[in-house]
């Protein structure tokens, strides 16, 4: 649907997702083989995100509590990523405290997770995030949206070497992100390549291999002085950039190298999905938070996660 656009269209998205989420949810229901009463809470996404969209899955979800007479919970988008890798049993016995990297389209943080609903902010997005340089990088190098899949893809073809990009605020101090710098390097590239006519399939292909190799590198290195700064030894990571082979395999020698615990969860709870959104709704259930019932309601496009509280 957004493909021809390079990104996502508020009103678009909107408006697919008023036809799709009824149908949909008895879909799934049906696969699961359960009927709304066996259904204990509803769990909607309440922020962070665009406000459309936001409003149509919170009024779903309170059309459906009111019909239904199920309680509802609203989750903050944020922190179903960060607790989705717990969903995967290779993270059966992880305890709190450990460190967190949610890498995404709007998003590239690092956390230390205390405990449910309990979240310091260790470093974040300055500008562009790890995922928009993806898809902002894809763009320039006519591969389409989403851009992630697609610069990985061509990555595996190329010589991540042949290309100097930056890797913006690798040596500073602080655990921040920045790929503002990255995107415009690529940017200047392809202009000159053009201009040279030398934009080949090799060259697109090497260039790929370079960004990629670019973002892995900071993030990995970031993740490292996390653990050295902190001392904890296990690192989860969320979020639709972990699907991404090179920085899994980037974090996996991280691992070896210090002794880390590095939990992913599967590709498919990368991206955005409701299983993590209905996860962290269960939890916070089970560490007794109570369950809303239908009424008026109001959604937060801007929700910083340091603010939620158990």
């Amino acid at each position: 649907l957004h493909a021809a656009y390079g990104g996502v269209v508020p009103e678009l998205a909107s408006r697919d997702h008023i036809l799709r989420l009824l149908p949909l949810t008895e879909t799934v229901l049906g696969q699961a083989g359960l009927t709304w009463p066996d259904i204990d809470a509803i769990g909607y996404t309440a922020g962070p995100g665009l406000a459309g969209a936001l409003l149509v899955g919170a009024a779903t979800a309170h059309g459906l509590s009111f019909a239904t007479g199920i309680p509802l919970m609203g989750i903050h988008h944020l922190e179903g990523h960060l607790l989705s890798p717990l969903l995967d049993p290779s993270a059966k016995e992880l305890r709190f405290p450990f460190l967190a990297l949610l890498v995404s389209g709007g998003h590239t943080q690092i956390m230390r997770v205390n405990g449910l609903g309990d979240y310091d902010m260790l470093g974040d997005t300055i500008d562009d995030a790890a995922g928009e340089a993806f898809d902002k990088s894809a763009q320039l190098l006519g591969l389409g949206y989403p851009g992630g899949p697609a610069i990985s893809a061509l990555a595996t073809h190329g010589d991540p070497r042949r290309f100097d990009l930056p890797r913006p605020l690798l040596k500073r101090p602080t655990l921040d992100f920045s790929f503002a710098g990255l995107k415009t390097a690529v940017l200047t590239q392809v202009q000159k390549l053009r201009s040279a006519n030398t934009l080949d399939d090799r060259t697109r292909a090497d260039l790929a291999a370079a960004v990629q190799a670019a973002i892995v590198e900071v993030l990995v290195a970031k993740c490292n002085k996390a653990v050295r700064d902190t001392g904890l030894r296990a690192l989860v990571i969320a979020g639709g950039v972990g699907a991404n082979q090179a920085l899994r395999d980037g974090l996996s020698e991280l691992a070896r190298n210090q002794d880390v615990r590095v939990c992913f969860p599967a590709p498919s709870l990368c991206t955005d999905n409701g299983v993590m959104i209905a996860w962290a709704a269960a939890l916070r259930i089970a560490a007794g938070h109570t369950p809303q019932a239908a009424g008026a309601f109001s959604v937060r496009p801007r929700w910083p996660l340091t603010a939620l509280t158990e």
